[in-house]
């Protein structure tokens, strides 16, 4: 939104920027802050949490912030110090973080399920609105999440940059212009469900990320993740369960006649991805329009005869759109994607990536057990399936075959987890919405 950098160049000149608590200091969080301190006028790093202090220091000072600039502090009391005097202020409390009268939005760049709940919370009863680099924690959870944070007129909400940001920024274009949006689609580079960290460890030490979190790109488990924040912010469902997932070697323009229109109707709209697609790693919306005088003009405007009218944008600019989203929450009210109320439209499951024995634990997110695959929420509610954001931890209780989807029936959930509570609240959801 470009109506941000005049609002943040305000906040500049009065003296009054908007003050970020950071949650995290792994690869985006490094950029992120790098981004927020030397790029982003009319707005401060206020404090970064990490359980290790060290990763905290390190992220602040390839930012350039060092000496009487960093201060350790572990109360809410100290961060706020620290605050008015320009300082960053670096804590292993994360309540610290949550609870400063000077920290106006809290973001979570840790795409961990259980602490992310345990973060959220936090956030809201500080009175933080919450911007997520973690749409594991939003796809598991999120609805229940999201009514809590709008009851307390808090803004929770996905950020720009990543793709599900970029795409419901199109899809809320798209229906400013009179169409109806019937596909958000992704583009992915890779799309092999057997990758580990071990086959993926070279690409993330080039990077600099972690193994685990680049296996889920290429296993697909972070594309279904992010569909399904899509879906469930713009009302869409699910070809069938994994999505359509097509390679195409062309423009994602070339889409529009590979959909049946019909079919995109009856569903109210679908999420998918396609391999190889130009330009990419872009993402593509897929609409229609009702009113013939209009697509005659579209026509004019080189989008072609329809019925399905091409839009994409051609990058996805990670934590360099961040700061969008924070001066959006902040300053305007406005969330970038948000699940929409009541119970979700798609999920995820949790998909054996290898024969699985009784007694094996499933391990973290991008790993060696088992990926992710979009399915319509209903089913997943229906048949029990173990949504993947929680997945982790949980002990197979008889042997699964490669490519088999886990239920609840099938692991042992570990005990005590805010995640499952959570949970048990957006499953409720269904039982409300089917009671007369």
């Amino acid at each position: 939104m470009i109506v941000t950098d005049s609002l943040l160049a305000r906040r500049a000149e009065e003296g009054d920027p908007l003050r970020v608590g950071i949650v995290g200091a792994g690869f985006m969080a490094t950029g992120l802050i790098n981004h927020i301190v030397n790029t982003v006028p009319g707005m401060e790093v206020a404090a970064v949490y990490a359980r290790r202090p060290e990763q905290a220091v390190t992220a602040l000072a390839k930012a350039g912030v060092t000496g009487d600039r960093l201060v350790r502090v572990e109360r809410a009391g100290d961060v706020d110090r620290a605050a008015a005097t320009g300082a960053a202020a670096v804590t292993t409390d994360v309540e610290s973080l949550t609870e400063a009268a000077r920290v106006d939005v809290v973001v979570d760049c840790t795409g961990a399920v259980e602490f992310g709940c345990h973060l959220a919370l936090s956030a809201l009863a500080g009175g933080k609105h919450l911007v997520l680099m973690n749409a594991e924690v939003d796809a598991t959870v999120g609805p229940v999440l999201s009514s809590r944070f709008e009851a307390a007129g808090l803004v929770y909400t996905g950020c720009d940059g990543d793709q599900p940001g970029v795409q419901m920024n199109l899809v809320r274009f798209v229906r400013g212009l009179g169409l109806r949006p019937l596909v958000a689609g992704n583009v992915k580079g890779l799309q092999d469900p057997y990758r580990t960290p071990t086959t993926q460890e070279a690409f993330a030490r080039r990077w600099g990320q972690d193994p685990h979190m680049v296996t889920s790109f290429a296993d697909g488990t972070k594309v279904s993740v992010e569909q399904a924040l899509v879906a469930n912010a713009a009302g869409f469902s699910v070809h069938r369960r994994g999505m359509l997932q097509r390679d195409h070697d062309g423009h994602v323009d070339e889409l529009t006649g590979r959909y049946d229109v019909d079919e995109l109707r009856d569903l109210g709209g679908a999420v998918d991805y396609v391999v190889g697609a130009r330009p990419g790693p872009g993402v593509y919306v897929l609409a229609e329009h009702d009113d013939p005088q209009q697509r005659h003009y579209l026509n004019l405007y080189k989008l072609g005869e329809g019925p399905l009218y091409s839009f994409y944008a051609p990058y996805h600019l990670c934590h360099f759109e961040v700061p969008n989203t924070v001066a959006r929450a902040a300053l305007l009210g406005d969330a970038t994607i948000k699940p929409l109320p009541g119970p979700p439209h798609v999920d995820v499951v949790t998909v054996a990536k290898r024969d699985l024995k009784a007694g094996e634990t499933l391990d973290a997110l991008g790993g060696y057990t088992y990926y992710g695959e979009c399915e319509r929420a209903e089913a997943v509610h229906r048949d029990r399936l173990l949504p993947v954001g929680l997945a982790e931890g949980c002990v197979v209780n008889r042997d699964v075959a490669r490519d088999e989807v886990i239920g609840y029936a099938d692991v042992t959930v570990p005990g005590g987890r805010l995640c499952d509570e959570l949970r048990a609240e957006l499953d409720a959801l269904f039982t409300s919405v089917a009671t007369p």
